[in-house]
């Protein structure tokens, strides 16, 4: 099989944005006088939307839907703020986007986090390598469901089969087999290599280079 696109995830697989992301809810929680977490624990709380990171941020196990909605909007509002302070692209991420721009791969990114913010964070640290950049628009659109990943290869005109996805959770291991996509794993995001290897993971890179090599083999 001659691959010619990647989608990617983009937080924990091509940036680090976890110090962002923890700020920016501990910010809320700290104002409204809830306990905060650490980033180690928000690594545990990312990956299904910003919607799921508030439900288990607030210290209620239930927490009711108006307090939900205020929060997610507060969280909104300070993250778009500072959603590229501390956020970097990972070591060879670059390198990696451009030798595959130069093999003529189309490179796309499909990521949980909201649309416009995921716009953000890529046209900044990720500039002109990457096209569709898509967040999350509909709640009910959101990873593991491949609706968007596959209308992501009817805008770059690629069969899915024809396309890698990659990505730091089983959530992108998981859209990449319900899209028929090659699903490989990284082992420098937010979780580790044993989830990816159970959801079904067919390699997971240690560096991003190693995918050259994984190219280079099929």
């Amino acid at each position: 099989m001659k691959y010619k696109a990647v989608i990617f995830d983009l937080d924990g697989t091509l940036v680090n944005s976890i110090k962002d992301i923890a700020d920016a809810m501990n910010a809320v929680l700290a104002e409204l006088n809830y306990p905060t977490y650490d980033y180690k624990t928000y690594k545990t709380f990312v990956g299904s939307g910003v919607r799921s990171l508030v439900v288990k941020a607030l210290p209620a196990e239930n927490p009711k839907k108006e307090e939900v909605e205020l929060c997610l909007k507060e969280m909104l509002q300070v993250y778009s703020k500072c959603c590229t302070n501390k956020t970097a692209p990972y070591n060879g991420i670059l390198d990696l986007l451009s030798q595959l721009k130069s093999k003529d791969f189309q490179l796309s990114v499909l990521s949980n986090k909201e649309d416009t913010l995921t716009k953000k964070v890529a046209s900044v640290l990720l500039p002109d390598y990457l096209y569709p950049v898509l967040g999350l628009k509909e709640e009910v659109l959101k990873k593991p469901n491949p609706t968007v990943a596959l209308q992501i290869c009817k805008t770059i005109n690629v069969k899915p089969e024809e396309t890698i996805f990659i990505g730091d959770t089983d959530v992108d291991i998981l859209v990449a087999k319900n899209a028929n996509m090659l699903p490989i794993g990284v082992s420098w995001g937010f979780r580790d290599k044993k989830e990816l290897v159970k959801a079904g993971a067919t390699d997971v890179l240690d560096h991003p280079l190693d995918l050259l090599k994984i190219l280079e083999s099929i």
